[in-house]
Protein backbone atom coordinates (compact mmCIF):
# COMPACT_ATOMS: atom_id res chain seq x y z
CA UNK A 1 0.00 0.00 0.00
CA UNK A 2 2.08 3.14 -0.76
CA UNK A 3 1.83 6.33 1.10
CA UNK A 4 -0.16 8.56 -0.56
CA UNK A 5 -3.15 5.76 -0.47
CA UNK A 6 -1.98 5.55 3.58
CA UNK A 7 -1.86 8.91 4.53
CA UNK A 8 -5.33 9.93 2.68
CA UNK A 9 -7.09 6.64 2.88
CA UNK A 10 -5.82 4.83 5.97
CA UNK A 11 -4.32 6.69 8.59
CA UNK A 12 -7.94 7.92 9.75
CA UNK A 13 -9.23 4.20 9.78
CA UNK A 14 -6.19 2.90 11.68
CA UNK A 15 -6.65 6.05 14.25
CA UNK A 16 -10.35 4.93 14.74
CA UNK A 17 -9.56 1.42 15.36
CA UNK A 18 -6.66 2.00 17.59
CA UNK A 19 -9.20 4.32 19.73
CA UNK A 20 -11.33 1.46 20.03
CA UNK A 21 -9.33 -0.58 21.45
CA UNK A 22 -7.80 2.70 23.47
CA UNK A 23 -10.58 4.51 25.30
CA UNK A 24 -9.03 6.80 27.54
CA UNK A 25 -5.63 4.78 28.39
CA UNK A 26 -4.41 0.77 28.77
CA UNK A 27 -4.83 0.57 31.96
CA UNK A 28 -3.15 -3.04 31.71
CA UNK A 29 -0.10 -2.10 30.51
CA UNK A 30 -0.06 1.59 32.65
CA UNK A 31 -0.12 -0.70 35.46
CA UNK A 32 3.06 -2.41 34.71
CA UNK A 33 5.06 -0.24 32.78
CA UNK A 34 5.00 2.55 34.13
CA UNK A 35 7.43 4.65 32.34
CA UNK A 36 9.91 4.67 29.76
CA UNK A 37 11.42 1.80 28.32
CA UNK A 38 13.09 0.65 25.23
CA UNK A 39 12.44 -2.85 23.75
CA UNK A 40 11.45 -5.22 21.25
CA UNK A 41 9.05 -8.12 20.17
CA UNK A 42 9.28 -10.91 17.43
CA UNK A 43 6.36 -11.09 14.55
CA UNK A 44 5.84 -14.58 14.15
CA UNK A 45 3.99 -16.65 11.88
CA UNK A 46 1.82 -19.93 13.34
CA UNK A 47 0.21 -20.69 9.79
CA UNK A 48 1.45 -21.32 6.72
CA UNK A 49 -0.25 -18.70 3.96
CA UNK A 50 0.62 -15.47 1.66
CA UNK A 51 1.35 -12.54 3.78
CA UNK A 52 -0.72 -9.14 3.50
CA UNK A 53 -0.72 -5.44 5.71
CA UNK A 54 2.77 -5.34 6.62
CA UNK A 55 2.67 -1.81 5.44
CA UNK A 56 -0.39 -1.29 8.26
CA UNK A 57 1.26 -3.55 10.28
CA UNK A 58 3.82 -1.12 11.10
CA UNK A 59 1.71 2.03 10.55
CA UNK A 60 -0.07 1.04 13.08
CA UNK A 61 2.45 1.43 15.66
CA UNK A 62 3.95 4.36 14.29
CA UNK A 63 0.69 6.41 14.77
CA UNK A 64 0.69 5.59 18.73
CA UNK A 65 4.59 7.19 18.29
CA UNK A 66 6.58 7.83 15.02
CA UNK A 67 9.78 6.87 16.60
CA UNK A 68 8.89 2.88 16.86
CA UNK A 69 10.93 0.75 14.34
CA UNK A 70 9.45 -1.86 12.09
CA UNK A 71 11.67 -4.34 10.18
CA UNK A 72 10.39 -7.43 8.30
CA UNK A 73 12.12 -10.19 6.65
CA UNK A 74 9.26 -10.76 3.94
CA UNK A 75 7.28 -8.84 2.00
CA UNK A 76 3.68 -8.17 0.99
CA UNK A 77 2.66 -11.26 -1.50
CA UNK A 78 5.12 -13.37 0.13
CA UNK A 79 4.24 -16.90 1.28
CA UNK A 80 5.57 -17.71 4.83
CA UNK A 81 5.17 -21.25 6.98
CA UNK A 82 4.92 -22.04 10.33
CA UNK A 83 7.45 -20.66 12.84
CA UNK A 84 8.64 -17.97 10.26
CA UNK A 85 9.97 -15.23 12.12
CA UNK A 86 9.06 -12.54 9.86
CA UNK A 87 9.42 -9.01 11.62
CA UNK A 88 10.90 -7.19 14.55
CA UNK A 89 9.31 -4.40 16.29
CA UNK A 90 11.57 -1.88 17.97
CA UNK A 91 10.17 0.91 20.44
CA UNK A 92 8.80 2.34 23.51
CA UNK A 93 7.22 -1.18 25.42
CA UNK A 94 4.12 0.61 26.17
CA UNK A 95 3.56 1.46 22.33
CA UNK A 96 4.32 -2.20 21.63
CA UNK A 97 1.98 -3.46 24.12
CA UNK A 98 -1.09 -1.31 23.53
CA UNK A 99 -0.97 -1.52 19.40
CA UNK A 100 -0.32 -5.22 19.39
CA UNK A 101 -3.62 -6.32 19.22
CA UNK A 102 -5.12 -3.69 16.54
CA UNK A 103 -1.76 -4.57 14.53
CA UNK A 104 -2.44 -8.09 14.61
CA UNK A 105 -6.29 -7.54 13.96
CA UNK A 106 -4.80 -5.86 10.44
CA UNK A 107 -2.13 -8.35 9.48
CA UNK A 108 -3.79 -11.38 10.12
CA UNK A 109 -7.10 -10.34 8.71
CA UNK A 110 -5.41 -9.05 5.38
CA UNK A 111 -2.86 -12.01 5.23
CA UNK A 112 -6.43 -14.49 5.59
CA UNK A 113 -7.85 -13.04 2.49
CA UNK A 114 -5.04 -12.72 0.49
CA UNK A 115 -4.28 -16.51 1.36
CA UNK A 116 -7.28 -17.34 0.59
CA UNK A 117 -7.83 -15.63 -2.92
CA UNK A 118 -4.40 -16.80 -3.97
CA UNK A 119 -6.09 -20.13 -3.01
CA UNK A 120 -8.75 -20.25 -5.98
CA UNK A 121 -6.39 -18.23 -8.26
CA UNK A 122 -4.23 -20.55 -8.13
CA UNK A 123 -7.03 -23.18 -9.42
CA UNK A 124 -7.54 -20.64 -12.70
CA UNK A 125 -4.21 -20.73 -13.62
CA UNK A 126 -4.40 -21.77 -17.07
CA UNK A 127 -7.47 -20.22 -18.08
CA UNK A 128 -8.46 -16.54 -19.35
CA UNK A 129 -11.06 -15.79 -16.34
CA UNK A 130 -9.72 -13.39 -13.65
CA UNK A 131 -11.03 -13.54 -9.96
CA UNK A 132 -13.20 -10.28 -8.99
CA UNK A 133 -14.01 -9.30 -5.31
CA UNK A 134 -17.18 -7.55 -4.79
CA UNK A 135 -18.53 -4.63 -2.04
CA UNK A 136 -19.23 -7.55 0.12
CA UNK A 137 -17.09 -6.15 2.86
CA UNK A 138 -16.37 -5.07 6.33
CA UNK A 139 -17.33 -1.75 7.19
CA UNK A 140 -14.10 0.59 7.52
CA UNK A 141 -12.17 -2.24 6.04
CA UNK A 142 -12.68 -2.35 2.30
CA UNK A 143 -9.01 -0.18 1.39
CA UNK A 144 -7.58 -3.05 3.37
CA UNK A 145 -9.63 -5.80 2.18
CA UNK A 146 -9.54 -5.07 -1.38
CA UNK A 147 -5.62 -4.54 -1.78
CA UNK A 148 -5.21 -7.76 0.21
CA UNK A 149 -7.53 -8.97 -2.67
CA UNK A 150 -5.17 -7.56 -5.21
CA UNK A 151 -1.86 -9.13 -3.16
CA UNK A 152 -3.23 -12.67 -3.47
CA UNK A 153 -3.87 -12.51 -7.30
CA UNK A 154 -7.43 -11.57 -7.49
CA UNK A 155 -8.70 -8.14 -9.07
CA UNK A 156 -10.67 -5.35 -7.69
CA UNK A 157 -14.31 -5.10 -9.19
CA UNK A 158 -15.61 -1.54 -8.15
CA UNK A 159 -14.70 0.21 -5.66
CA UNK A 160 -17.91 1.40 -4.40
CA UNK A 161 -20.77 3.18 -5.99
CA UNK A 162 -19.39 5.85 -7.47
CA UNK A 163 -17.32 3.66 -9.63
CA UNK A 164 -19.48 2.08 -11.84
CA UNK A 165 -22.83 1.41 -12.92
CA UNK A 166 -24.04 -2.48 -12.28
CA UNK A 167 -27.67 -3.01 -12.41
CA UNK A 168 -28.68 -5.59 -10.47
CA UNK A 169 -32.28 -6.70 -9.79
CA UNK A 170 -33.69 -4.09 -8.11
CA UNK A 171 -32.39 -1.38 -10.34
CA UNK A 172 -33.72 -3.63 -13.45
CA UNK A 173 -37.07 -3.83 -11.55
CA UNK A 174 -37.14 0.09 -10.55
CA UNK A 175 -36.14 0.86 -14.37
CA UNK A 176 -39.55 -1.40 -15.61
CA UNK A 177 -37.18 -3.47 -17.38
CA UNK A 178 -33.91 -4.80 -19.03
CA UNK A 179 -33.84 -2.15 -21.95
CA UNK A 180 -34.97 0.86 -19.92
CA UNK A 181 -32.44 -0.21 -16.83
CA UNK A 182 -29.61 -0.07 -19.83
CA UNK A 183 -31.04 3.03 -21.82
CA UNK A 184 -31.58 5.20 -18.27
CA UNK A 185 -27.82 3.81 -17.27
CA UNK A 186 -26.35 5.32 -21.41
CA UNK A 187 -28.14 8.58 -21.19
CA UNK A 188 -27.14 9.18 -17.27
CA UNK A 189 -23.80 8.01 -17.33
CA UNK A 190 -20.43 10.19 -18.49
CA UNK A 191 -19.47 7.82 -22.20
CA UNK A 192 -16.12 6.56 -20.40
CA UNK A 193 -18.36 4.32 -17.79
CA UNK A 194 -18.98 0.96 -18.60
CA UNK A 195 -22.36 -0.50 -18.06
CA UNK A 196 -22.83 -3.68 -16.75
CA UNK A 197 -25.81 -5.24 -15.97
CA UNK A 198 -27.30 -8.50 -13.84
CA UNK A 199 -28.75 -11.19 -15.57
CA UNK A 200 -30.53 -14.61 -14.24
CA UNK A 201 -31.75 -16.32 -17.66
CA UNK A 202 -30.92 -16.28 -21.18
CA UNK A 203 -33.80 -14.65 -22.04
CA UNK A 204 -32.70 -11.14 -20.09
CA UNK A 205 -29.04 -12.13 -21.50
CA UNK A 206 -30.55 -11.50 -24.86
CA UNK A 207 -32.29 -8.13 -24.13
CA UNK A 208 -29.12 -6.83 -22.59
CA UNK A 209 -27.04 -7.55 -25.60
CA UNK A 210 -29.85 -5.57 -27.55
CA UNK A 211 -29.53 -2.61 -24.79
CA UNK A 212 -25.99 -2.68 -25.28
CA UNK A 213 -24.56 -3.32 -22.51
CA UNK A 214 -20.61 -3.57 -22.07
CA UNK A 215 -20.20 -6.53 -19.37
CA UNK A 216 -23.18 -8.84 -18.65
CA UNK A 217 -23.01 -10.82 -15.09
CA UNK A 218 -24.44 -14.32 -14.97
CA UNK A 219 -25.84 -14.54 -11.66
CA UNK A 220 -26.81 -17.77 -10.43
CA UNK A 221 -27.24 -19.68 -13.28
CA UNK A 222 -26.62 -23.32 -14.04
CA UNK A 223 -23.29 -23.99 -15.76
CA UNK A 224 -25.31 -25.36 -18.70
CA UNK A 225 -27.02 -21.85 -19.28
CA UNK A 226 -23.49 -20.21 -18.57
CA UNK A 227 -21.69 -22.06 -21.39
CA UNK A 228 -25.00 -21.12 -23.80
CA UNK A 229 -24.72 -17.11 -22.48
CA UNK A 230 -20.97 -17.29 -23.40
CA UNK A 231 -22.14 -18.38 -26.75
CA UNK A 232 -24.70 -16.08 -27.37
CA UNK A 233 -22.65 -13.07 -26.45
CA UNK A 234 -19.82 -14.03 -28.58
CA UNK A 235 -17.43 -11.27 -28.08
CA UNK A 236 -20.47 -8.16 -28.10
CA UNK A 237 -19.81 -8.16 -24.16
CA UNK A 238 -17.26 -9.06 -21.48
CA UNK A 239 -18.95 -11.72 -19.08
CA UNK A 240 -18.34 -12.39 -15.88
CA UNK A 241 -20.44 -14.94 -13.56
CA UNK A 242 -21.49 -14.55 -9.76
CA UNK A 243 -23.70 -16.46 -7.00
CA UNK A 244 -21.37 -17.98 -4.02
CA UNK A 245 -18.05 -18.97 -5.63
CA UNK A 246 -16.18 -20.51 -3.24
CA UNK A 247 -12.81 -22.06 -3.21
CA UNK A 248 -14.89 -25.51 -2.97
CA UNK A 249 -17.04 -25.09 -6.19
CA UNK A 250 -14.94 -22.49 -8.58
CA UNK A 251 -13.29 -25.15 -10.28
CA UNK A 252 -16.55 -26.24 -12.07
CA UNK A 253 -16.83 -22.98 -13.69
CA UNK A 254 -12.91 -22.52 -14.90
CA UNK A 255 -14.51 -24.25 -18.37
CA UNK A 256 -17.22 -22.10 -18.83
CA UNK A 257 -14.99 -19.29 -20.66
CA UNK A 258 -16.41 -16.00 -19.00
CA UNK A 259 -13.83 -13.27 -18.56
CA UNK A 260 -14.51 -12.57 -15.10
CA UNK A 261 -15.79 -14.65 -12.13
CA UNK A 262 -16.65 -13.05 -9.14
CA UNK A 263 -16.56 -14.13 -5.27
CA UNK A 264 -17.62 -12.02 -2.20
CA UNK A 265 -16.43 -15.24 -0.15
CA UNK A 266 -13.19 -13.90 -0.91
CA UNK A 267 -14.09 -10.81 2.02
CA UNK A 268 -16.76 -11.83 3.88
CA UNK A 269 -15.71 -15.72 4.41
CA UNK A 270 -11.64 -15.89 4.41
CA UNK A 271 -10.32 -17.12 7.79
CA UNK A 272 -7.60 -15.45 9.24
CA UNK A 273 -3.86 -16.51 9.36
CA UNK A 274 -2.69 -16.82 12.42
CA UNK A 275 0.29 -14.58 13.38
CA UNK A 276 1.42 -14.05 16.89
CA UNK A 277 3.90 -11.19 18.53
CA UNK A 278 6.22 -12.97 20.82
CA UNK A 279 9.18 -12.69 23.29
CA UNK A 280 8.61 -9.04 24.05
CA UNK A 281 11.90 -7.94 26.24
CA UNK A 282 13.38 -4.63 27.16
CA UNK A 283 16.92 -3.95 25.42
Amino acid sequence: MNNITMALNADELILSALREDITSEDITTNSVMREYQLGEVELICKQDGVIAGLDVFKRTFELLDSKTEVTFTKKDGDTVKNGDKIGVVRGDIRVLLSGERTALNYLQRMSGIATYTRSITDLLKGSKTKLLDTRKTTPNMRVFEKYAVKVGGGYNHRYNLSDGILLKDNHIGAAGGVKEAVQMAKEYAPFVRKIEIEVENLDMLKEALDAGADIIMLDNMSVEDMKEAVKLVSGKAETECSGNVTKENVERLVDIGVDYISSGALTHSSPILDLSLKNLHAI
